[in-house]
C-alpha cells in the first residue's frame, strides 16, 4: 500500500548543531519570539521543558491555515543531540494515522526527521511542514548569529 513515509531535511548551520539543539531543548518556550514568522504559540500541558514524558502543544500557519501540533516527547538523546516527539493531537491526525518528529544536530547541521503512516494514498507527503521546520532552523540560526 506504501502509507508509511519517512522525509528528512538536513540544513547547515553556522552557529553549530549543539546551540541549535540547545535551544530547542532548554528554551522552546521562548521560540514564538525568536521564530514569530513561524511559530505562533508553543504550550506545555504536562512535564517540564522537553523531558521524556511532557506534552506540548505548537501553533504555527502553512499557507494560510493555523496547524496544531500536540506532542508528547518520547525521547531525549543528549549525546547525540536528538529528540524525539509524537503527534498525539491537533490538525495533523486527521491526514495522518500516526506522526513522529525527530529533530538531531551535530557539528554544523542540523536534521528534521518526519515520519508517518497516510490514512488514505491520496493524503499528500507533508513537504510543506519540512519546509516549515527548516525555515524555523534558518531562522534560530540568525538569531543566534546576531
Amino acid at each position: 500500500m506504501g502509507l508509511k513515509g519517512k522525509l528528512i531535511g538536513s540544513i547547515e548551520v553556522k552557529c553549530g548543531g549543539h546551540s541549535i539543539h540547545d535551544i530547542i531543548h532548554t528554551n522552546t518556550h521562548h521560540l514564538p519570539n525568536i521564530i514569530p514568522s513561524v511559530l505562533n504559540h508553543f504550550e506545555i500541558h504536562e512535564g517540564e521543558t522537553i523531558k521524556v514524558g511532557s506534552v506540548v502543544s505548537w501553533k504555527f500557519n502553512q499557507d494560510g491555515k493555523e496547524i496544531l501540533l500536540k506532542e508528547m516527547i518520547e525521547s531525549v538523546d543528549h549525546e547525540k543531540k536528538s529528540i524525539t516527539w509524537k503527534v498525539i493531537g491537533g490538525n495533523m491526525l486527521e491526514l495522518y494515522n500516526s506522526f513522529t518528529i525527530i529533530t538531531s544536530s551535530e557539528h554544523q547541521w542540523t536534521t528534521v526527521t518526519l515520519m508517518y503512516e497516510k490514512k488514505t494514498e491520496d493524503t499528500p507527503e507533508p513537504l510543506k511542514l519540512l519546509g516549515v521546520f527548516l525555515i524555523g532552523l534558518k531562522d534560530i540560526e540568525s538569531h543566534l548569529l546576531k
